[in-house]
């Protein structure tokens, strides 16, 4: 079994890539991993909201309509008008100050693609961990496939993980003020949301997960309804509530 980590920084943070294979060569393996670096680069000069040339900054200053964005923006977008419908609004790239701003889903969404070219050229076992937004495939082969076993920590005591999640094929998210503050707006008022400290969402599609983790810190308890929606069936949540020391989930 080949094996092959690294972490680089991109996006303002670090992403975590953990790769094992029977088939692929431990070439295979640097040449894939040096295709997901180059695929995050391009992800940070198209979407960034700091780089003057970046898609999104020529939207968010009405230089450009997204008709004349490539594909992958055009895509991201589309995804975005989705999960501001799945959640009533709460998050909505849209109502933030600069005008449109999709970094609460498209790690989520950059995730999914690196694991998925990853797999597309044979590597069999694929961890990638964009800051709290992690893609998984095929498991973690420890002598014998396992599950990836992924912890969700205290925000109040990060050395303390309160909640573990098992997932062999999938996508877990996590919002809350871990890494950058109190950084996520309540696109109603336009104010710090305050409706959760951390949520953690798992499911089939990463960018579907960071951007119901980025609702459910504005909506709290009042975002399980969104997991009535046929959209959402099979998703998992875990919420540690901001105003009292407890937590819920779906």
């Amino acid at each position: 079994m080949n094996h092959l980590r690294k972490q680089f920084p991109v996006w303002g943070t670090i992403v975590d890539v953990d790769i094992a294979s029977s088939l692929v060569s431990e070439d295979g393996l640097n040449q894939g991993m040096q295709q997901v670096i180059d695929f995050c680069k391009q992800v940070d000069s198209d979407f960034s909201t700091y780089i003057d040339s970046s898609w999104v900054i020529r939207l968010r200053t009405n230089q450009i309509e997204i008709t004349s964005c490539p594909p992958s923006v055009q895509e991201v977008w589309q995804l975005c008008l989705q999960a501001k419908h799945l959640t009533d609004g709460a998050f909505d790239p849209w109502a933030v100050e600069g005008g449109f701003d999709p970094s609460g889903l498209v790690k989520g969404w950059a995730a999914d693609k690196c694991a998925d070219l990853l797999v597309s050229l044979g590597i069999e076992h694929v961890q990638v961990n964009a800051a709290g937004d992690l893609s998984l495939r095929g498991g973690f082969y420890d002598g014998v496939v396992k599950p990836w076993s992924i912890g969700v920590v205290n925000p109040d005591n990060r050395p303390e993980v309160v909640k573990i999640y098992e997932i062999t094929d999938g996508a877990i998210a996590t919002s809350g003020t871990y890494e950058r503050g109190a950084h996520i707006k309540d696109p109603y008022t336009g104010l710090i949301a305050i409706g959760a400290k951390s949520a953690t969402v798992v499911g089939p599609l990463g960018w579907l997960c960071d951007a119901l983790a980025t609702a459910l810190m504005v909506g709290g308890e009042d975002g399980a309804k969104y997991f009535s929606q046929p959209e959402l069936e099979g998703y998992q949540v875990f919420v540690v509530d901001r105003h009292e020391n407890t937590t819920w989930s779906i």
